[in-house]
């Protein structure tokens, strides 16, 4: 008896069926069991264990799986590439949506060809479209050289739409293998990296660079992760390893809204504003006495919970997100324990970047201000210090958000007006009773005013002495500020946190116009 259409269409969709399971298996196997095995002994997730680890189970759905190059030379026509190398998607951490990329690197090095870097453009595309943050895992030994400019090309449309986002949505790099040649300007042009000891970036790779200049250096000296944050400032946060990685991308994604068009996101809050005696003697009166400006920062935060970027880079300026009554913000603050917190070329360009980070995500920022000036030196001057140090007075005056200051001890000099000083469109601008605002220190004010008085004296030792503190009860005192109205209040440091937290509350509708215009022209 001949078998009935419907047996036939039935047995047909189950082979069908059976089929793409197999499929799907395989190409999910990525470079096979080997590869696997390799990058396991290298101490690395792959790039869909990573994916697993980073997002809310079940939540991530595929985008691309069977993606396959269209390259024909150097025998790539029987070439079939798992998922082309890059596993692409969306998902959702902590109930929130983002879409990704992870690239794998048991796929011929994770190596970017064309379709490769479409998928990752695609991406980029979608978060813009759906207003959701973007991370791209980075895994990869570079262009797929086989495809010639055609890799080019991809790189392109992904830088290209790394810019049609920034500022948009966030972007956050996990830097988890080599990420080498053109393809680490994708990382530069996101808002965060965050890279692993196990991971090297750079532009040039050691065998060039002996080539070139003759200098022999080892891949971890010129790209692991102390040379990009110590030295180079590339480098946001550092991870121990992938797991550590992914941490951190998960608590940085905590502070931040999903879009420029949202707030971030505020956590339940109900415990009461309260006096924090401790912070009366957390900073030394002398101003020549250094401490840990975090100290201060940890007991003004919720839960003292603070996640600085950029630690080891730039340390005389501490930056980071924190919370106060749940709602996040953004804290730049000057560090008296290294350099006595002068602002210099690096300190600058750290503290610029950020503030334009946080104004653009609508994050309020709260500046702890306690410096001696402008780094002086010959270095820094012809290192351009005036325009690193211009971006910001850029950044500051160009920023709407809640901008509160609180002046710690020192602030002088033009320095004082760039940790956003009341002129800068600072909102609340309050100092401790330590607070010195002038032009400069009183030692060397008491130098040129006096100058004369000093030396006609007999006793010019004591007569200097006389005048330097004259000079320091006239100005150096934010008695003198506050009375010209560019200090709103004098308060108890105990009183530091409960002021911010009703301040910023005060502030959680400020709306401010601006002038129509493209952009600002920042000195870069």
């Amino acid at each position: 008896m001949a078998e009935s259409e419907g047996t036939k269409s039935a047995s047909t969709m189950a082979a069908k069926i059976e089929a793409l399971a197999a499929n799907r298996t395989r190409v999910q196997a990525g470079g096979g069991e080997a590869q696997i095995e390799k990058q396991h002994a290298a101490g690395k997730m792959t790039a869909r264990e990573r994916i697993a680890r980073l997002v809310d189970a079940e939540s991530f759905q595929e985008i691309g799986l069977f993606a396959r190059h269209r390259a024909t030379a150097f025998e790539m026509a029987d070439k079939e590439l798992a998922a082309d190398g890059v596993v692409t998607g969306c998902a959702q951490i902590d109930g929130k949506v983002v879409h990704l990329a992870s690239q794998d690197f048991t796929v011929t090095g994770g190596a970017a060809g064309e379709v490769h870097s479409l998928k990752v453009a695609e991406m980029l595309e979608l978060s813009l479209k759906t207003g959701t943050p973007f991370v791209f895992v980075n895994d990869s030994g570079g262009a797929r050289v086989q495809e010639g400019i055609d890799s080019l090309s991809g790189y392109g449309k992904v830088f290209y739409n790394n810019v049609m986002l920034s500022g948009s949505v966030p972007q956050i790099s996990l830097i988890c293998g080599p990420c080498a040649g053109g393809a680490a300007y994708s990382p530069a042009l996101t808002d965060f990296i965050i890279q692993t000891r196990q991971a090297q970036m750079f532009i040039t790779g050691p065998q060039v660079i002996k080539q070139v200049t003759g200098e022999a250096v080892t891949a971890e000296a010129l790209g692991g992760p102390d040379a990009q944050m110590n030295r180079s400032g590339v480098v946001h946060l550092v991870a121990e390893d992938d797991a550590d990685a992914i941490y951190q991308c998960r608590r940085l994604l905590s502070f931040l809204p999903p879009n420029n068009l949202e707030d971030p996101p505020q956590l339940p809050f109900d415990q009461p504003l309260v006096a924090d005696p401790a912070l009366n003697d957390i900073v030394p009166v002398d101003g020549k006495v250094g401490y840990d400006v975090r100290d201060v920062v940890l007991r003004c935060v919720d839960d003292g919970d603070f996640l600085e970027i950029q630690a080891g880079f730039a340390a005389n300026i501490v930056i980071g997100f924190a919370r106060i009554q749940g709602r996040p913000i953004g804290i730049v603050a000057n560090q008296p324990a290294v350099k006595a917190g002068a602002l210099d070329i690096d300190a600058s360009d750290k503290a610029a970047r950020f503030i334009r980070f946080c104004n653009a995500f609508n994050i309020p920022l709260v500046t702890f201000v306690d410096v001696p000036g402008f780094l002086p030196g010959v270095e820094q001057e012809y290192g351009g210090i005036i325009r690193h140090g211009a971006k910001m007075l850029f950044a500051y005056s160009a920023t709407t958000v809640p901008k509160v200051t609180v002046i710690l001890r020192k602030a002088y000099g033009g320095a004082y007006l760039a940790m956003c000083g009341k002129d800068l469109g600072a909102d609340r601008v309050v100092a401790w009773p330590s607070a010195e605002i002038a032009v400069m220190g009183a030692e060397g004010a008491a130098e040129i005013v006096f100058r004369k008085t000093i030396a006609e004296a007999d006793d010019k030792r004591a007569k200097r002495g006389e005048m330097i503190q004259r000079y320091r009860e006239a100005f150096a005192n934010p008695y003198v500020a506050a009375g010209r109205r560019l200090v709103d209040d004098i308060i108890e440091p105990a009183e530091t946190r409960r002021y911010l937290g009703q301040a910023l509350a005060s502030l959680s509708s400020k709306r401010e116009v601006r002038p129509p215009k493209k952009h600002g022209l920042i000195p870069l």
